[in-house]
């Protein structure tokens, strides 16, 4: 019988991979047999985790990659082409979060890093892996959206905005690249125990207050995160595109 979930043969590309949720997906994807390339702004961090996923008997290569540079973005599918030749599945996972205030405290540094990274990066990140698929007959994109495009954070305001873009991003791809074999959706994560959302889990003020609203009492461990991941960019989801999985512990419910 056929693995659904197996990978083995896949070039997976996991941006903000170095930590945290990315982490966890590409450790996951490995195990399932794909060749995760860890990719985030620091080769270190990405070296760090892509050494550990061979280490354990996995296939890992580490590619740094400023989503937010769209040089960077050039430069790094250029050499995914020249290496690889072909990238079956691209996790946008890198995300930007500097603000955090009341929205009218905004200001345009935090807003364009935000957008450039959240927005443009996802944008032109998926049209480059897009184009690779496209030539090869088919590929998955799996964007890493939030909660907060649903229901905006407190104090989160461009940064839920820019998750709210990405929603609507997954569908509009869907929905052109569906013809073209390419299956887009979206992990929408809830209150997850990362550096990335420690401005939150830190905050016992506000820790106890989320905790309130999550049906299962707790924070979410970013490995939750990782197998919704592997169900959608892999065969086990072949007729699943355009959609969003809300994996947050059942606040929003």
């Amino acid at each position: 019988m056929k693995d659904l979930f197996d990978l083995t043969g896949k070039v997976a590309l996991v941006t903000g991979a170095s930590r945290g949720i990315g982490e966890s997906i590409a450790r996951l994807l490995a195990q399932y047999g794909a060749h995760v390339i860890v990719s985030s702004r620091k080769i270190d961090g990405c070296e760090a985790v892509a050494s550990s996923i061979r280490d354990n008997g996995g296939q890992a290569t580490a590619m740094a990659c400023h989503v937010g540079d769209m040089l960077q973005i050039t430069d790094t599918f250029e050499r995914i082409k020249s290496d690889f030749g072909k990238l079956d599945i691209l996790v946008n996972n890198a995300a930007a979060n500097p603000f955090f205030g009341h929205i009218l405290d905004t200001d345009l540094g935090a807003y364009n890093k935000t957008v450039d990274v959240n927005i443009r990066g996802y944008f032109f990140m998926s049209i480059e892996a897009g184009k690779m698929m496209k030539e090869q007959g088919g590929g998955v994109i799996l964007n890493t959206a939030s909660v907060n495009g649903i229901s905006p954070g407190d104090m989160q305001g461009i940064y839920s905005i820019t998750k709210a873009a990405v929603i609507s991003m997954t569908k509009s791809f869907a929905k052109e690249c569906g013809p073209l074999n390419i299956r887009v959706n979206a992990l929408l994560p809830g209150l997850t125990d990362t550096k990335f959302a420690s401005a939150l889990t830190t905050n016992e003020a506000i820790l106890k207050k989320a905790l309130k609203v999550i049906p299962l009492g707790r924070v979410a461990d970013p490995d939750e995160m990782a197998g919704t991941v592997l169900y959608l960019v892999s065969d086990a989801s072949s007729y699943t595109t355009g959609t969003t999985v809300v994996v947050d512990g059942g606040m929003l419910a």
